[in-house]
């Protein structure tokens, strides 16, 4: 289950947008959509849960996207990869989990996440894209109802887990 933990953190943090491809994906909760990649920075728009979109590129924590004929900056965690109709794979849901803090990531585009060990400042600058082990970790994709009867089977008790806000509320 660490292996597993330490590869979504590995994936989230170092994967890039290839550039000028833009990929489908869709707000997982209402949002606001920014001037630029900053939590200060003017709203251009909002966004609304389910809402699909057109991701462009990445930028520390923030994602750029297209909706609405409007373009701007999107923190990552409110925002699936995928069309709305597609299963979330683990590492599209893990990232509203982690409740990452990405406001300004500075010149190095660094985001901090609490919790995670082992990774130093530079091993996150380094980190790049990997198509082999995202498709690994597509093959851990499961349907609810198997993910119940596992849990069922190891005795495992349910846990409601309340989505993290922001401290600016976005």
């Amino acid at each position: 289950m660490k292996c597993l933990a330490f590869l979504v953190t590995i994936l989230i943090f170092g994967l890039p947008i290839i550039a000028g491809a833009a990929d489908p994906g869709v707000a997982v909760r209402s949002c606001e959509v920014m001037s630029d990649p900053f939590k200060d920075a003017r709203v251009v728009a909002s966004l609304k849960e389910g809402e699909a979109l057109d991701i462009l590129k990445r930028k520390g924590g923030w994602l750029q996207v297209s909706a609405k004929g409007k373009t701007g900056w999107v923190r990552m965690l409110y925002i699936r990869r995928g069309a709305s109709g597609e299963k979330a794979l683990a590492v599209k849901e893990a990232s509203g989990m982690l409740g990452l803090a990405t406001g300004r990531a500075g010149s190095g585009n660094v985001v901090a996440a609490t919790g995670v060990r082992g990774l130093d400042e530079e091993e996150l600058k380094e980190a790049e894209f990997n198509e082999k082990e995202l498709q690994k970790l597509k093959t851990y994709l499961t349907s609810k109802k198997d993910a119940q009867h596992f849990a069922k089977q190891a005795e495992l008790n349910i846990q409601t887990v309340p989505f993290i806000q922001p401290a600016d509320g976005n």
